[in-house]
């Protein structure tokens, strides 16, 4: 997470979508670019709000 909203890394339940996904970017700050969790599936999401971490980047990195 970065400043409370979501950010690059982080597995998080997209309400929009229904379906959870990792962030692999974002672009200007209020686009999000979400991965499948499991598969090659990508989309997106304007609306940050609609984003809960589930798994911070933090828990799911081994370092």
């Amino acid at each position: 997470m970065k400043d409370g909203m979501p950010w690059v890394g982080d597995q998080v339940r997209d309400e929009d979508a229904r379906r959870e996904g990792i962030v692999t970017d974002v672009q200007w700050g209020t686009v999000y670019i979400l991965r499948a969790v499991n598969g090659p599936d990508q989309w997106q999401n304007r609306n940050g709000g609609q984003l809960t971490v589930t798994v911070p980047l933090r828990d799911r990195a081994e370092f």
